[in-house]
């Protein structure tokens, strides 16, 4: 664990990408400490600007709300929706691909044509049908998100079990008589979690996108704030106030943009092509 924490430090850009998202959390667990009560109450006057007022750093929006509570406010249910819906997605797509990968057939092509039908439907379309039909809430965007990026790691999850299927490895456990159920899950997923680690990192990104979308539209939960929500009520006074909108839009901006970065720095570190430059 050190050795790989410190080949992953020796990425500056990962990195510092990283550090950033730990305070993001870190921001987010401390919430109602740094920030106590409700983030839609009024808390002043309205159309206070950043950095003119040493109560409200980043303003008030148009109702007198605080800007940098709801950011900071907004970051729980959007690093909580970025990450279980990652989880969620991840783990339907490495069963389907799994199960695809390794059994192939008539099974694996239905399996496969399946996650095609879904990758064809735009993802935010998909998660709006989903949504509406619903109902607006924490849970059913969490479920959206993940029915519309489990694809993604179903495909990988199929061609890392079709690469190592035929391992001598594996051969030997089948010779062994293993069942096929401990042999997908014991002896080839550990050996194919590498890349299907990258991508989940990265959905997480994509899902706290899509989360914005979302709530942008007024589909999200409309009892939580989030980063969407902000910038989705901001549009009223963009020519007046731009940074209503512009604040909570630079914060989706940089937790995506970092917890990319970690992505790609995770996957320099566990591609073993890479290592070997």
């Amino acid at each position: 664990m050190i050795a790989f924490a410190t080949r992953f430090a020796r990425n500056r850009t990962a990195a510092a990408a990283l550090v950033f998202v730990l305070l993001l959390v870190w921001l987010a667990i401390m919430a109602p400490t740094l920030f106590p009560g409700d983030p839609l109450r009024i808390a002043g006057k309205a159309g206070i600007w950043p950095f003119t007022d040493p109560a409200h750093p980043l303003g008030t929006d148009q109702l007198g709300r605080d800007i940098l509570a709801g950011i900071v406010h907004g970051a729980r249910p959007s690093l909580l929706i970025g990450l279980t819906a990652s989880i969620a997605s991840s783990l339907l797509g490495v069963t389907v691909g799994a199960i695809a990968g390794y059994y192939e057939g008539r099974a694996g092509d239905l399996l496969m044509r399946l996650t095609e039908i879904f990758q064809t439907i735009p993802n935010v379309m998909l998660a709006l049908i989903i949504v509406t039909i619903a109902g607006p809430s924490i849970w059913s965007v969490i479920a959206a998100i993940a029915c519309v990026t489990w694809p993604a790691s179903a495909r990988m999850a199929r061609m890392e079990f079709m690469r190592l299927k035929n391992a001598d490895f594996v051969q030997a456990c089948v010779g062994l008589g293993m069942r096929d159920r401990r042999i997908i899950f014991s002896e080839i997923l550990p050996n194919a979690l590498a890349p299907l680690i990258v991508l989940a990192s990265l959905a997480v990104a994509l899902s706290i996108l899509v989360e914005s979308s979302l709530s942008f539209l007024g589909l999200g939960d409309p009892n939580r704030i989030t980063w969407g929500m902000m910038v989705g009520n901001g549009r009223a006074v963009l020519r007046t106030q731009w940074y209503v909108a512009a604040l909570p839009g630079a914060a989706i901006l940089l937790a995506v943009l970092a917890i990319s970065l970690v992505g790609e720095g995770l996957n320099d570190l566990l591609n073993p092509k890479l290592r070997r430059r």
